[in-house]
């Protein structure tokens, strides 16, 4: 796969530390990245005040073996500043019935907040850009929380549009199992 570089100046939010400027390169994850994978993953759950539940065992069958079902882009540093990493995007495909085409579902972004406004979100969703291009989807779709309004608003600002009229449903193991075994 191809590695893209980008170079910018960050202009922090207020109150946040000021990092002169970034450089980074947004590449695949390699099995080796198991660690940053979850780490930036585990950031982001404290940031969405969910419960992080993965293990190195459950990343490497998902995401890099032979029952792998998502794709991830991560945001490496090569700059002197700043931590290793700056950002994550973890993918994956499903169909769509009516474009009858893949769809490339964005499972969750992320970048800590201290290097947020400088660029490296939108080369990550540029990149997935880039990848739904070349596998013909016919569109690219993820979900936010409702109260994420940076995020929301970072979006519109990409030209994405909220789907306000549907409702995303889950069912827990629980649920699942027993009407598995119903």
């Amino acid at each position: 796969m191809k590695t893209y570089n980008a170079v910018t100046a960050i202009f922090p939010r207020s109150g946040l530390p000021k990092t002169p400027s970034l450089k980074w390169k947004i590449r695949a994850a390699e099995e080796k990245d198991i660690p940053v994978v979850m780490d930036l993953c585990s950031q982001l759950s404290v940031y969405e005040k969910l419960e992080f539940k993965g293990t190195p065992q459950l990343y490497k069958k998902y995401g890099f073996s032979e029952d792998k079902i998502f794709d991830c882009l991560l945001a490496e540093n090569k700059g002197k500043a700043g931590p290793p990493y700056l950002g994550i995007a973890l993918y994956y495909y499903t169909f769509s019935t009516f474009e009858s085409k893949p769809t490339l579902w964005l499972e969750d972004l992320y970048v800590p907040e201290e290097y947020r406004g400088g660029g490296v979100g939108t080369a990550l969703l540029k990149r997935l850009c880039q990848i739904a291009v070349e596998r013909d989807c016919g569109r690219v779709e993820w979900t936010v929380l409702d109260w994420n309004e940076p995020s929301r608003q970072f979006y519109y600002s990409l030209g994405a549009v909220s789907m306000d009229e549907w409702t995303t449903f889950r069912m827990s193991p629980d649920a699942f199992r027993k009407l598995a075994e119903a």
